[in-house]
């Protein structure tokens, strides 16, 4: 062991602990909206048995989870004797991000790609750390305009989300990092149920 990690072993000491702890406290939380959960499990199963199709959306690490969380729906929460789900992330195709982009605005890049796809009583997802996203909220507002249902996974004090989202659900933090585990972690929790509800196709044991 190095001479510099031993003097920063005590301050990395105390830094791990802080994180673990307020990782834990938040995780704690979650079953305060237990309610929000379960309504948008029932909404995701109807979508599923309706044959209607989910959309998910998110910037940076909020887009990698809306990637995880289709790749989740498409596969892992496949059930014997139920339909499949028709789920698709509007942040995989990146050439069309770029285009959209580069001829029109970033602030546009959900929202056209929904024009091509989105039908009423469809199922829109936006995840975002703060729901202040302007090109989430731009699809968000075209999906209304539609009739499609809206969900918000956010965190903070929500943003512009439970203004123009059906259904919400918080990140019991403010801290981006966290956030982003627990909207992860909402996911796992959203598929085991699904899968738990009927049988599984693939089992994980």
């Amino acid at each position: 062991m190095t001479l510099v990690i031993k003097k920063n072993m005590k301050k990395l000491n105390n830094i791990l602990k802080t994180i673990i702890d307020s990782n834990l406290d938040s995780f704690q939380k979650i079953p305060e909206q237990e309610n929000s959960i379960k309504n948008i499990i029932q909404i995701l199963i109807k979508a599923r048995d309706n044959k209607r199709s989910i959309f998910t959306m998110g910037n940076g690490g909020s887009g990698s989870t809306a990637s995880h969380f289709t790749s989740d729906l498409l596969k892992t929460a496949i059930t014997k004797n139920n339909n499949r789900f028709s789920a698709f992330s509007l942040t995989d195709n990146l050439p069309v991000i770029l285009a959209w982009s580069n001829d029109s605005s970033f602030e546009n890049i959900f929202e056209e790609q929904l024009k091509n796809h989105l039908k009423k009583n469809d199922i829109l997802i936006g995840f975002s750390g703060s729901g202040t996203s302007k090109n989430l909220i731009s699809a968000f507002r075209y999906a209304k305009k539609i009739g499609a249902t809206c969900i918000g996974i956010t965190g903070m004090k929500g943003g512009n989300f439970p203004k123009i989202c059906d259904y919400c659900f918080f990140a019991p933090s403010n801290n981006m990092l966290m956030i982003e585990s627990i909207h992860l972690t909402l996911c796992h929790i959203i598929v085991e149920s699904i899968r738990k509800l009927g049988t599984p196709k693939f089992n994980y044991d």
